[in-house]
């Protein structure tokens, strides 16, 4: 079930020629891509592109009436895989998953598609995931551009500009005979706007045309001597045919190319933040009309030296405004004009950072920089943003009693980690863990990427090391050792079971017969990239096939030991589960199944459900938990052992007690292991259950009286008894 559902939205995809669409990028990508008459789709999802794949599986309807096939990748390899489908045959295809650690596993096809060449167009759509907002570590998808030369357009970030970057990039791809890729930041993918639209169509040739009519050139393939014939083409054909489509369609944009004797060159994802800079400076308006010379690189490699040439030419100086590190076109730019005799002076990581995300602040200090250098009348009148920062803070605090409230106040706030949703099924699993490290003592625990990282952090503090999607079981390899009685521990959710975790992790520790334990967070859904079903989800799926055990599969390539874990919430099952896998002297590899449904997706499930049940006056019943105030001890195991976003501590009511006492907000879901871990499977004194009951039955409600009725009563003996001692 995906965190998102486009069902309403899709219905923007039957728009047809001169109409107007209003919406999301990611929604723009579809509808560009049934525009562009492509015959199929694949992909693996993950930010910030997930919501591509939730629209073309919300779309499905329309995907089949114009006879594209689509395509829900095992991973990033897989997807890439099936553009070797451009090889043979003028289709065009298009697969789409995150960079660059999609791109990482992907890299192996990307490599073979690019040395043999395409026929048709093939289209490679990553999501940038870098920056502030990124999830993974802060690497480029330029590399991988310039290692197997595959171009790469990276656009304005808006829909017209999107639009025609998709359509563009299928024809730039035919026309060069390479692949291309689509590079989509964080804020590109969800920006909104608006474009005129184009009718879908379909490829004139299709699938079933290819399948019927099979074709092959052995010279396309990845095997000497070909593979020196493709080096060859690259240079001496499809580059200079790359860069003629560019220049001729005019793909890289000027703007205000005679302004000034200084100019700034841009990777077209950045516009938005140059032109904001450059109003904010008083020389662009709100419209994006710049006083100062622009080079737009919509197309970021190949570079254009005749472009470059004509824009620097009579230049005193150009920034050149390039995210990231290394510097690539920085540094192809410096060559670039030496070799053709330009003396223009070439700025960028001097006066910008050398790495981080260049957000609105930084772009703003760094165009300000490079126009005082060159043209300061320009900024006459105008602070600096250099000059415009903060006073010391001594200076602003004294006599400001707001500023020094402040201060006081973010002496006393702790920076508070990421951590599970509230609920988390996977919660119980990592206190299980530390409960066991107190009879056990610390294990070595490999980690793996998924919600489960969040281990790392506090209350857990648990895990070493994460090697990759999958690669949990692989990154404790290295000890499989039996010169110690102690085994390692790994992580590994269902999504990267299903994507790697299988041969590389389970297969490998098979093969090499260790003797160590991997614990498979199985909780239903693909959950960190959105929720998407995996084999494993319990849902029936009309388009993907599911309900196929997590355990049936690791036993199906040879491992003995296994044990399913039916419901994490219960901190007994748990502890004996993993006591047992740690403790057993059975030898061989062990795997322990975690499951318990995410939380998140069970909520998006049985939300409207519930909300549906009361509106119909259906009884429904809900459960949250609670501590009593008077019998806390302010111990607050429930919150070290359990950090969950719905606990939290409040004053205590006892004037003759100073520790705050634990209070669980409505957020609670119920799921109850707050009351486990306080005292370690056992429901703690101060933890109640309530049932919230909408639409009461008639013995609920005589129930409810006579429990007030009792409860009154032994209350009023209580207060009675108390006065009279007190008499």
């Amino acid at each position: 079930m995906a965190e998102r559902s486009f069902a309403d939205e899709v219905n923007k995809l039957r728009l047809g020629a001169g109409e107007e669409f209003h919406g999301e990028g990611i929604l723009a990508v579809t509808k560009a891509l049934l525009q562009s008459g492509v015959s199929f789709v694949a992909g693996y999802p993950g930010a910030p592109i997930s919501h591509l794949m939730d629209v073309l599986t919300d779309a499905s309807g329309i995907l089949r009436e114009l006879g594209v096939r689509f395509e829900h990748s095992a991973s990033e390899a897989a997807a890439a895989a099936t553009l070797a489908a451009c090889v043979n045959y003028p289709l065009r295809g298009a697969v789409t998953f995150k960079s660059t650690v999609g791109t990482n596993v992907a890299s192996d096809a990307i490599a073979n598609l690019a040395s043999g060449g395409v026929s048709g167009g093939a289209l490679l759509i990553v999501g940038e995931d870098y920056g502030e907002g990124s999830s993974i570590m802060q690497e480029r998808s330029h590399a991988f551009a310039m290692k197997s030369q595959v171009w790469l357009l990276d656009p304005r970030p808006n829909l017209p500009g999107i639009v025609a970057a998709v359509e563009q990039g299928f024809e730039l791809s035919e026309a060069s005979c390479t692949p291309v890729m689509l590079e989509l930041r964080i804020r590109a993918c969800h920006v909104h706007g608006s474009f005129i639209a184009k009718a879908n169509r379909r490829a004139d040739f299709t699938l079933k045309d290819a399948m019927e009519q099979p074709r092959r050139d052995v010279e396309r393939i990845a095997l000497p001597p070909s593979t020196y014939l493709h080096e060859q083409e690259k240079v001496a054909q499809r580059w200079p045919a790359a860069v003629r489509f560019i220049r001729e369609r005019e793909l890289n944009e000027f703007f205000a190319e005679g302004a000034q004797d200084f100019g700034i060159v841009l990777q077209g994802g950045l516009y938005n933040g140059v032109l904001r800079a450059l109003e904010l400076l008083g020389l662009a308006d709100a419209f994006g009309r710049s006083r100062v010379p622009l080079y737009v690189l919509n197309v970021t490699y190949p570079l254009v030296d005749a472009e470059f040439t004509r824009f620097c030419t009579g230049k005193r100086g150009i920034l050149l405004v390039e995210e990231g590190q290394p510097d690539f076109i920085e540094q192809a730019v410096h060559a670039m004009l030496r070799r053709a005799g330009v003396q223009t002076r070439v700025h960028g990581k001097d006066v910008l950072p050398m790495a981080g995300e260049y957000t609105g602040g930084v772009l703003l200090q760094g165009v300000a920089r490079f126009v005082e250098r060159y043209a300061p009348q320009l900024l006459a009148g105008r602070a600096s943003p250099r000059a415009a920062r903060p006073a010391p803070a001594p200076a602003r605090m004294e006599g400001n009693p707001k500023a020094i409230a402040i201060r006081d106040a973010v002496s006393q706030v702790q920076g508070r980690p990421p951590s599970f949703c509230t609920g988390c099924p996977e919660r119980p699993i990592f206190t299980a863990i530390k409960l066991l490290e107190r009879e056990l003592g610390p294990h070595h625990i490999s980690c793996d990427i998924g919600c489960h990282l969040f281990s790392i952090l506090p209350p857990f503090n648990l895990g070493a090391t994460t090697m990759g999607y999958g690669l949990g079981w692989a990154g404790a390899a290295a000890f499989n050792t039996p010169e110690t009685g102690k085994r390692t521990l790994s992580i590994m959710g269902d999504g990267g079971f299903w994507h790697n975790g299988l041969t590389s992790g389970v297969g490998n520790a098979v093969f090499n017969r260790t003797d160590n334990v991997l614990v498979v967070i199985d909780n239903g859904y693909c959950a960190a990239t959105g929720g998407q079903d995996v084999l494993s989800s319990k849902a029936t799926n009309p388009l993907r096939a599911t309900n196929h055990p997590i355990e049936r599969a690791v036993r199906g390539v040879g491992v003995d030991w296994v044990r399913t874990v039916d419901q994490t919430y219960s901190l007994a099952k748990m502890r004996q589960a993993l006591r047992e896998a740690l403790t057993t002297p059975a030898k061989g590899p062990k795997v322990v199944v975690a499951s318990s449904e995410c939380m998140l997706n069970k909520q998006r499930r049985i939300k409207p459900l519930v909300r549906k049940g009361i509106a119909g006056g259906q009884r429904v019943v809900r459960e949250r938990f609670g501590v009593d105030a008077d019998t806390c001890t302010g111990d607050h195991s429930c919150i070290r052992l359990s950090g969950c976003p719905s606990l939290t501590i409040k004053s205590n009511p006892d004037p003759l007690r100073r520790d705050p006492v634990a209070s669980v907000i409505d957020s609670c879901v119920g799921c109850g292991l707050c009351g486990e871990v306080a005292h370690a499977a056992l429901l703690c004194p101060s933890f109640y259950r309530a049932e919230i009951i909408n639409n009461p039955s008639r013995w609920d409600r005589l129930r409810q009286r006579v429990r007030s009725a009792v409860i009154g009563w032994l209350q009023g003996r209580t207060d009675r008894r108390l006065q009279g001692l007190a008499g």
